[in-house]
């Protein structure tokens, strides 16, 4: 039986590859210094939460056939350093998901935007015809599946690209382990600036992960992104280059359909963002053995990713919907997608600055005009935050200016924000919360069933 030993354990990626691992039958351990929930209490239900929070050398020996590394642990990391004693073998996360999947189709979602949503139609169009896939995916449209799938007997593995760091040995992107056979991008904008310090170091990477396809391979990607379609097609390797853009559509009392040779087909999704993330999944499905009749069957029942416009609340008083979105083009596809569906409705946005990047003041500008859509505009950030992360701190007239927007409302405590809401009764509204954060301890499900 193979024994792993996770460094970092406690990470979201990581606990679930543990899991599944252990439920392949291997042997697993692991340390960390810190575990929150829910990865707690997942590795407590399959006995694998360590008995205590910290490194422990004696947990390395020789019995294990290799260490798993995740980004949380540092270089000097006493685990890492009796590993490399042992010469036992370290991998990253993702070198490891390549280790395990060597011999299968790999498909690589990748880009700055889309990529969650776009692996999520993907899984869920082969879910919906019983075509069974390995995976790793950000978020699945049924939130209590496993985000991971590795199996010994299947033929493909879709795995969602990220460009972040791979871990504190290898500052390479992610998705440049994964040498797919198919691979996507659905757009290209700045993003990680901890990481990458020019916007030309982000390109490069995505530049970088073309070369990694492999020869005579496949890469699907969105026409309509500039940066994209010049990086694509100005590419000399070897592959097979498929372009996507938008397809016809039409919303019709509050629906969005899509125009096709079929007839008109009826989503329960919307927004122009995720009309070319549908088109993008359907040159996968092609490439996977969904022909396009199948794929518009079984996309009609696609209610979108976990965290991505997740609907708290629809009634015809009020609509509410809770998104991921924190980057400045995913921020500015979300509201241009919200207030042409709902176009007879006051649209109310509110965004959390949250992320590194987005309370950087070098980074802010990248912001402008995305939220002018909205009726109302409302961006809340805290100042213990910025503290906490010791960065310059931000003023309300920053906001503004950088947003070009001087209507603008602007929070800058958890309290502040929470006492605006409770003072609301809106009507005839739709409502767009938009953070990778929680809004500072905002309720929003409670928040729907108050307004509801």
């Amino acid at each position: 039986m193979p024994a792993y030993h996770f460094i970092a354990i406690g990470g979201s990626a990581m606990h679930a590859l543990a899991i599944v691992l252990k439920q392949n039958g291997n042997r697993v351990s692991g340390s960390d210094d810190v575990i929150f929930e829910p990865s707690k209490s997942k590795l407590a239900q399959h006995q694998l939460l360590p008995e205590q929070e910290g490194w422990f050398p004696h947990k390395i020996d020789k019995a294990l056939d290799a260490v798993i590394l995740g980004m949380h642990a540092k270089k000097d990391n006493p685990e890492l350093k009796k590993a490399h004693e042992l010469g036992l073998p370290v991998y990253s996360y993702p070198e490891f998901l390549y280790n395990q999947s060597v011999d299968k189709t790999r498909v690589v979602i990748a880009g700055s935007h889309g990529k969650t949503t776009i692996t999520a139609m993907i899984l869920h169009v082969l879910q919906y015809w019983n075509k069974d896939v390995d995976y790793m995916a950000g978020a699945l449209q049924d939130a209590q599946v496993a985000n991971l799938k590795l199996t010994t007997h299947n033929d493909f593995v879709v795995f969602e690209g990220d460009e972040y760091l791979s871990s504190a040995l290898d500052s390479r992107s992610k998705f440049l382990h994964y040498k797919p056979n198919i691979a996507l991008i659905s757009g290209i904008a700045w993003d990680h600036i901890n990481v990458f310090k020019t916007f030309e170091q982000y390109i490069d990477t995505f530049r970088q992960f073309l070369l990694t396809i492999i020869p005579g391979g496949i890469v699907v990607y969105n026409q309509e992104d500039p940066i994209v379609r010049e990086l694509v097609e100005n590419c000399d390797v070897h592959i097979r280059k498929h372009p996507y853009k938008t397809p016809e559509f039409e919303i019709s009392n509050e629906q969005t359909q899509l125009i096709t040779n079929f007839g008109h087909v009826p989503l329960q999704i919307f927004g122009q963002h995720n009309l070319s993330n549908l088109a993008g999944a359907q040159w996968i499905c092609l490439h996977m053995g969904i022909d396009e009749e199948a794929f518009y069957e079984a996309i009609s029942t696609f209610t979108g990713a976990g965290k991505r416009l997740e609907k708290l609340l629809h009634s015809d008083k009020l609509i509410l919907f809770k998104d991921f979105a924190h980057a400045p083009s995913k921020v500015r596809a979300t509201v241009k997608s919200v207030v042409s569906q709902f176009r007879n409705r006051k649209c109310t946005a509110i965004l959390e600055l949250h992320t590194y990047s987005s309370l950087n003041s070098a980074f802010l500008p990248l912001y402008k005009d995305s939220l002018n859509g909205a009726d109302v505009a409302i961006v809340f950030y805290d100042l213990e935050a910025l503290k906490i992360k010791k960065m310059q701190p931000l003023t309300p007239e920053d906001i503004r200016n950088a947003f070009n927007n001087k209507n603008i409302l602007v929070f800058t405590s958890a309290e502040s924000i929470q006492e605006y809401i409770a003072k609301l009764n809106p009507t005839q509204d739709v409502w767009l919360f938009m953070s990778s954060g929680n809004f500072g301890g905002i309720n929003l499900p409670a928040l729907a069933k108050t307004w509801s």
